[in-house]
């Protein structure tokens, strides 16, 4: 084979390495592939591949081209201060060793606790940007003529693609790592909720039902219905992180029925009207003649109503009007919920529906709530096959628009 030839056959190797490169994110089986041709291309014995260690300051071997001997080399250290390869990796350049017995600045206790004799090495930088991660090295060439000039280039050209494999495994893993660390803190989160609603639960139910049945003995007044307010405001949190939480972990069951939409917006606005009329506010439901058949979860459709008007509530100042309506449209059926309250900022409106969201500056707000109402209501009538939607401006009230398709009744 000619030098011609010769260096073809290098470059194609080195393409190979490349394509490898681009095309796995696996550091270890490519760091291996590496060194094996950094051996075929100098035409030597083996090849070693030391990466710096950040806590202790060593240089580490973390793989070689005879596995055997790699596993060995793992458990050595060696120093930056007293070795070739921490020449290299200080001066950033690469060093050729004719005589290795002979170099003073020769680490021999990987020798000694090997027994790998070395002869001759070549060591090149793994240079990344503006630090110096590693060392590239090949030892004892065939050759008694020694490595070259021609075997310093290749080697280094090995040892650019080395560095780029290894930065961008590193990356990966770092995504990787704080992908579980979310995972493990959303797992935590969801433990969280799951355990604090279940041991509030039980004594919020026991203040409610005691504070009920003091209401209808006509006894509290005032303080009593605060005390009403405040439990129900509790209550509501709860079930809404609860719910946040079924659906985050797909736990939420939909028990699907068929029953007529108007009876379900109906007693939504009932429920909500003394609690519209305390806040001097008015609402109006409008209902079509015909039914409007849907099958779908009672109880869900019925939590969409109740975020729904209970925002429309808390957003109307006195004296304003909210208006809720059912429509009849084709296939489909359509409830409006409009009020002419403080309306939406249009840099907001798209983000309303994403969890925790909130248009209000957090050191200023004036209205409760998690935000986490909205979100909820988009995932529960996109499960329904529906969809939600909303229209605003400041000072001019919203519109949210529900559409949820039509059934036939059951015979």
């Amino acid at each position: 084979m000619n030098s011609t030839e010769k260096r073809l056959r290098q470059l194609e190797r080195i393409l190979e390495v490349n394509l490898e490169l681009v095309s796995t994110l696996e550091l270890s089986p490519l760091l291996d592939r590496i060194v094996s041709i950094a051996a075929e291309l100098t035409d030597s014995e083996g090849a070693s591949i030391l990466l710096l260690d950040e806590r202790s300051g060593d240089l580490r071997f973390c793989t070689a081209a005879d596995p055997q001997l790699s596993a060995r080399l793992k458990e050595i250290p060696v120093p930056v201060h007293g070795s070739i390869a921490g020449k290299v990796l200080i001066e950033r350049q690469p060093i050729i060793v004719d005589n290795a017995a002979a170099d003073p600045r020769h680490f021999r206790q990987v020798g000694s606790q090997t027994g790998f004799l070395t002869r001759t090495l070549l060591a090149v930088p793994l240079q990344a940007r503006e630090r110096c991660i590693g060392v590239l090295e090949a030892v004892n060439k065939r050759d008694p003529g020694g490595f070259t000039q021609e075997d310093m280039e290749i080697l280094t050209a090995l040892a650019a693609q080395a560095t780029v494999a290894i930065e961008n495994a590193r990356l990966v893993e770092a995504l990787r790592a704080a992908y579980r660390k979310l995972g493990e803190l959303d797992r935590m989160k969801s433990d969280f909720i799951a355990i604090a609603s279940h041991e509030l639960r039980t004594p919020l139910s026991l203040v409610l039902g005691y504070a009920s049945l003091l209401q209808q003995q006509g006894t509290g007044g005032r303080e009593l219905e605060g005390v009403l307010r405040a439990a129900t405001r509790l209550k509501n949190i709860i079930e809404t992180m609860l719910n946040l939480r079924y659906l985050e972990t797909g736990e939420m069951v939909l028990y699907r029925e068929m029953f007529d939409l108007r009876g379900e917006v109906a007693l939504a606005c009932e429920t909500y009207r003394s609690m519209a009329e305390a806040s001097a506010l008015t609402i109006e439901c409008i209902l079509p003649e015909t039914p409007l058949f849907v099958r779908a979860d009672r109880e869900k459709i019925r939590l969409v109503l109740d975020n729904l008007l209970s925002n429309a509530v808390k957003f109307t100042p006195p004296g304003g009007r909210v208006e809720v309506r059912a429509v009849h449209r084709p296939d489909v059926a359509e409830i409006v919920v409009a009020d002419t309250g403080i309306g939406i900022p249009p840099e907001a409106l798209p983000r309303i529906f994403e969890r925790f969201y909130q248009a209000e500056d957090p050191m200023t707000r004036r209205y409760g709530g998690l935000g986490l109402g909205l979100s909820i209501v988009k995932e529960l009538v996109e499960r329904h096959g529906g969809r939600v939607w909303a229209e605003s401006a400041p000072g001019e009230g919203s519109r949210f628009y529900v559409r949820l398709p039509l059934s036939t009744p059951d015979r």
